[in-house]
């Protein structure tokens, strides 16, 4: 029964304006994902009739239910990717996003124009490149329009590069991309100071950074890091101002350095953190396998919750679990061909973690860390009530406390993190995971640990402690839990 294939099982998502309504002529993106427990499903009740013949009437049926699971592994979520939009819907909020434009698909539409002589890259009206700015220009025809330039010029519509750094291109081909992945200063202009990165000709504040942000310190090559290399790391952002960038989580070893000489690169990306806007997708699951494809269509899909697990020597993954509206099984396609999915490739927990910390404190010995689990919960309910739109289905999705847990399994190498436990010490935990030059980074700024425990399973064994912690609001941050995407950085 290859109609029944689930390899053959092809599902789409699409962002809906109007919660429950799939927009006109929706353009789907296919999904990626590893297993999924989708219910479009009737709800019916029994008759309570009392018949001479002992026997039933037919059952009514009273309801109709969207909610489920999917599974995947993780993989970069590239902007308005199906993975990008659910990390929205569990949010609710929208990504901040570094400046970009993007011909999405059609060329000389968005990016109209190259001029070599000026070095002006001729754009549609948008978020503002800014002096300083370092940007990332893909998908150009000529060769020497793709690569990493420093915004000289400033602009919404015309931002210049300088002259002759760039090729002329009148039509932008439809893959042409520009992406703001960091910033550039003047040669001796940034300098590593005790707690942070000061400047004179470069103004931070213009950057479109955030407190709570992480950002990558030192480029590819002498000219654009730090002499010593243990200055060139990760780093979060914690003050802003217009000659000095406070920072946390700095790289062990950190020290001053005059940058004396050096074009420092820093990179930063998009961010995202939890918030209060309510949005839903449409997801479509279709058959591909069968003669006649069948495609259930639920509309109204909200994230109310996801689990990132993080375990050694295993692929990084999440659980997705999602409540809805309205749904409908049909014949044909919401959208018959739709966007292929992303290429990003999957990452793994050990090899692509980069770090996981504690207090600002990478995890290690004698406490490794063999597991972290981070839930993002929304607390839904569902509204049902009686319509009058000739639809079924629940009228409304109840939005709870986001509630934020994050559970950890380490060797039981000391009292240290138990000590917390029994303390009820605040603490926090980031995670970067990173793969290709690109780069995920969770935070949880403010946790208390509420559960663990210790015992001797067994002889020949190892003492593990699991730790479950729950996060409160963080007074700098205003947050539960942030993520960073970083779309390029150099290492």
């Amino acid at each position: 029964m290859a109609g029944s294939d689930t390899n053959r099982v092809r599902m789409t998502v699409a962002r809906e304006i109007q919660r429950g309504e799939t927009p006109a002529n929706p353009r789907m993106r296919a999904h990626r994902f590893t297993g999924e427990a989708l219910q479009f499903t009737p709800v019916f009740t029994n008759s309570e009739e009392i018949r001479d013949d002992r026997m039933e009437s037919d059952p009514v049926k009273v309801n109709e239910t969207n909610q489920g699971t999917i599974n995947g592994e993780l993989s970069y979520p590239v902007d308005g990717s199906p993975l990008s939009l659910f990390i929205e819907s569990v949010f609710a909020n929208a990504w901040s996003n570094t400046p970009q434009r993007d011909n999405d698909g059609t060329a000389d539409s968005v990016i109209t124009g190259v001029t070599a002589a000026t070095g002006v890259i001729t754009v549609l009206a948008g978020a503002a490149f800014v002096a300083g700015h370092l940007i990332r220009m893909t998908g150009f025809a000529q060769a020497g329009n793709n690569g990493l330039f420093k915004i000289t010029t400033g602009s919404a519509t015309v931002p210049a590069v300088g002259a002759a750094m760039l090729t002329d291109e009148a039509a932008p081909a439809a893959a042409a991309r520009v992406k703001v992945v960091g910033f550039e200063g003047a040669a001796g202009d940034v300098a590593a100071v005790a707690d942070g990165l000061t400047a004179t000709a470069l103004d931070f504040t213009t950057l479109g950074l955030a407190v709570g942000q992480w950002i990558k310190i030192g480029g590819t090559g002498a000219a654009y890091r730090f002499g010593a290399e243990v200055l060139n790391g990760w780093a979060r952002v914690v003050g802003i101002a217009a000659g000095k960038l406070t920072l946390d989580n700095l790289p062990t070893g950190w020290a001053a350095d005059a940058g004396a000489g050096k074009t420092l690169r820093v990179f930063f990306g998009d961010r995202i953190k939890n918030g209060v806007t309510q949005l839903a997708q449409t997801i479509e699951r279709g058959w591909m396998g069968q003669a006649v494809p069948t495609y259930i269509i639920q509309r109204g899909m909200e994230v109310g919750q996801v689990e990132f697990n993080f375990e050694s020597e295993q692929i990084a993954r999440y659980v997705l679990t999602l409540n809805g509206l309205t749904g409908q099984l049909s014949t044909e396609s919401l959208d018959a061909t739709p966007e292929p999915v992303t290429q990003n490739r999957v990452m793994a927990a050990a090899v692509n973690v980069g770090r996981i910390a504690e207090n600002g404190v990478p995890v290690g010995g004698p406490n490794f860390l063999r597991t972290l689990g981070i839930t993002l919960n929304n607390n839904q309910r569902m509204l049902n009530a009686i319509r009058s739109d000739e639809k079924v289905g629940a009228v409304d999705i109840g939005m709870g406390s986001a509630t934020v847990t994050v559970s950890m399994e380490t060797f039981f190498g000391s009292k240290a993190l138990l000590e917390k436990l029994f303390n009820s010490v605040p603490t926090n935990i980031n995670a970067r995971i990173a793969k290709d030059n690109q780069a995920l980074v969770y935070g949880v700024p403010r946790i208390t640990f509420t559960e663990g425990s210790v015992s001797a399973g067994g002889k020949n064994q190892d003492t593990m402690l699991p730790l479950t912690a729950t996060a409160s609001k963080d007074t700098l941050t205003e947050a539960h839990i942030l993520l960073d995407r970083v779309e390029y950085y150099q290492a």
